[in-house]
């Protein structure tokens, strides 16, 4: 299909204003100082941004700087009753107070084993007191690239014919003292942690579970929610082996310590996590530029969203489409949501509808609004309410991963619903995914590869809020942390985070008919902008007509386009 290149005349002067309509409103908290800096920085950014689109029809709502978003990185949890409580931790010294023992002299093996696992699994004031530094450097720091980091750190921890305490504790013979030097905690290397974690994750792989026991409890030691990125990662990813380890199946939740929030304190957190990282920002510009562009001479269009959420990727949009040269066209939107997810309880789809009809009405443009609380793999051709005459845009924000496929169920749904949409006949299909392997893989290259991308993460974060702040805690805890004991935790249709290579996506779509529809390059070049805006760690690589978003080289978050 070849794409319309007919140039639109420019916007009128008032659809301008309309894209910046919306005001920012900044927590009052000092400790807000770095996050209102990025603000302001970003401001002129979205004004720049808004003034080059005026006069390029492409991206006439490519624009998605939306201030009241509300979506999860992650999209819907699967945990009934799961919360990983920071209590335990933030009331913990910080790691810098802690210091490391000396290690035990023993005549034997056994008495140095038992007075190691008395000092490390004793009352929590020794626990908290120290722990004893690594004795050896466990492998170089992971690189930005999936198995390459693997391959690399399964070469450390597949040490043959030596005991992982033996290893970690660095104890040569029971014929000889072995006594090291005591060192704080916080200056233990950031590749040691991981190593040790990594030791954790194998031990239990092997079902070595005395080994896994005092492996963990030197890991509790060390991480901190207050931490560097790799130790308050840590404190969840300790959290999800405990839990791999006590329970599985059904049951698995249960023994994780994840207790949603509120839903008017879970709006907040998803706004300081829109606010802070440039992600979700990313996946809905690229989105809707792909929409525009695509249906930019249509004078119907329905769009089908895979999860609705609050609904706010659409704001921005239909103030721009309302302002069209030519008039506003006729807009269904249709909004899919779990009906069982933190977005979908009470009022939530009802809330979606409000927020539509009150747009709808303050900028003259025709809207209809479709609520299925339905599990996206449940969703069938007549819920959907497809009409000849209307251009058709489906969108899968971060979400996909989420519908299992020929590995966790014989009808292989994924690939099925990809096939369903598809003999809709779309004008676009626009997928937001994130840009991890953690689908198939067994559990400890996945455990390395979710250990990779959320420290990538972390890292990310901790370049706008501080490390002792409350808010970015909550961010960390309700946003990402449910998503990072999934991966680890849970197997069989219990893991419900199970993300994919855009390779892997473009195989999918292009086995159900699709053709890649290339993002256009002058929206790519005015993300590429914002995302300096940020940090200049932020990295944005254009590959076969898509986009991928990452950090330090490592890339995070992929986003296509198909028809």
């Amino acid at each position: 299909m070849a794409r319309a290149s007919t140039k639109v005349e420019t916007r009128a002067e008032h659809s301008t204003e309309l894209l910046v309509s919306f005001s920012i409103v900044i927590p009052p908290s000092a400790n807000y100082i770095r996050w209102i800096s990025v603000k302001q920085i970003l401001s002129a950014s979205e004004k720049e941004f808004v003034h080059r689109a005026a006069n390029d029809s492409r991206i006439v709502s490519a624009y998605q700087e939306q201030h009241s978003c509300t979506e999860n990185l992650s999209g819907a949890t699967s945990s009934s009753d799961s919360s990983l409580d920071y209590n335990q931790y933030f009331h913990r010294p910080s790691p810098s107070e802690d210091h490391l023992p000396e290690a035990p002299s023993s005549r034997n093996m056994k008495h140095t084993l038992l007075q190691l696992e008395s000092a490390l699994m004793g009352p929590d004031e020794e626990a908290m007191k120290s722990n004893r530094y690594l004795g050896e450097n466990m492998g170089a720091q992971a690189s930005g690239q999936r198995y390459k980091a693997w391959n690399k750190e399964a070469q450390v921890v597949h040490q043959p014919q030596q005991s992982l305490v033996t290893i970690l504790n660095g104890i040569q013979s029971d014929k000889r003292d072995n006594v090291m030097e005591d060192l704080p905690l916080q200056g233990v290397p950031s590749s040691n942690l991981k190593q040790l974690l990594i030791a954790c994750a194998r031990a239990l792989a092997e079902n070595k579970l005395d080994d896994f026991e005092i492996l963990v409890a030197k890991a509790r030691s060390v991480v901190s929610v207050t931490g560097d990125p790799i130790q308050r990662l840590g404190a969840y990813i300790v959290e999800g082996l405990v839990a791999r380890k006590e329970l599985s199946g059904t049951t698995i939740y249960r023994s994780l310590k994840c207790k949603e929030p509120a839903g008017k304190d879970l709006f907040s957190y998803m706004y300081i996590l829109y606010e802070i990282c440039p992600y979700l920002k990313f996946g809905y510009m690229a989105a809707n530029g792909a929409i525009v562009e695509a249906c930019r001479n249509e004078g119907r269009i329905h769009i089908i969203d895979f999860q609705i959420a609050q609904g706010t990727q659409w704001m921005t949009l239909l103030q721009a489409l309302a302002a069209r040269p030519g008039g506003a066209p006729y807009v269904r939107i249709t909004g899919i949501d779990d009906p069982v997810s933190q977005y979908a309880r009470g009022d939530g789809l009802a809330a979606v509808a409000k927020r539509l009809s009150a747009i709808s009405e303050k900028f003259n443009i025709a809207v209809e609004f479709h609520a299925v609380p339905v599990f996206a793999p449940e969703i069938t051709w007549d819920m959907l309410d497809v009409r000849p005459g209307e251009a058709l845009a489906v969108n899968f924000p971060l979400q996909l991963h989420h519908t299992p496929d020929e590995s966790v169920d014989v009808n292989n749904p994924r690939d099925g619903l990809i096939r369903m949409i598809k003999s809709l006949c779309p004008k676009i299909v626009t997928l937001v995914e994130q840009e991890s392997n953690t689908n198939t893989a067994p559990f400890l290259p996945r455990f390395v590869e979710a250990l990779d991308y959320y420290h990538a993460m972390f890292e990310s974060i901790d370049v706008t809020l501080l490390r002792d702040m409350k808010e970015r805690i909550n961010v960390e805890q309700h946003c990402l942390a449910r998503d990072i004991v999934n991966v680890i935790a849970c197997e069989g249709k219990e893991r419900v985070e199970r993300h994919e290579l855009l390779g892997k996506w473009k195989s999918r779509f292009m086995m159900a008919g699709f053709q890649q529809y290339p993002l256009s390059s002058y929206v790519n070049s005015v993300i590429k902008d914002l995302m300096k805006r940020y940090s200049e760690h932020y990295t944005l690589v254009e590959k076969d007509g898509a986009m991928l978003l990452g950090w330090k080289e490592r890339n995070l978050v992929s986003a296509s386009a198909w028809f």
